[in-house]
């Protein structure tokens, strides 16, 4: 896997021990919901984003690479339509599974912008 694509970047803001449930989410191009658990893994740092009424029922996994935490907000840098289009998440199924994590990696590392 990644490495760069699952840790935070030293730029990010982020401080290992601080939490960012219920920061807000936002895409390059709008908001996509509020961070429902964080992981601080090594190698393996994601965040898990509830849609909320955007995509409705829909939970992403965002992997560590992509934030830049500002002002309780964090910032990807993606597209909301990328979001959209990522793999589903299910809590309990996937946080584990090596082959899910594979997937998400693979969308994210390979987005086009």
């Amino acid at each position: 896997m990644s490495a760069d694509l699952w840790g935070y970047a030293e730029s990010s803001g982020h401080v290992p021990g601080d939490t960012l449930i219920g920061y807000a989410v936002e895409a390059t191009d709008g908001g996509i919901g509020k961070v429902d658990r964080h992981t601080e893994d090594v190698g393996r740092s994601y965040l898990v984003v509830d849609t909320g009424p955007w995509i409705l029922g829909h939970k992403v996994v965002l992997p560590a690479g992509l934030v830049d935490r500002q002002n309780e907000t964090v910032h990807v840098t993606c597209t909301k339509e990328h979001v959209r289009g990522s793999p589903d998440f299910e809590s309990g199924q996937n946080e584990h599974d090596v082959t899910f994590i594979r997937l998400v990696e693979q969308y994210y590392a390979n987005r086009h912008m």
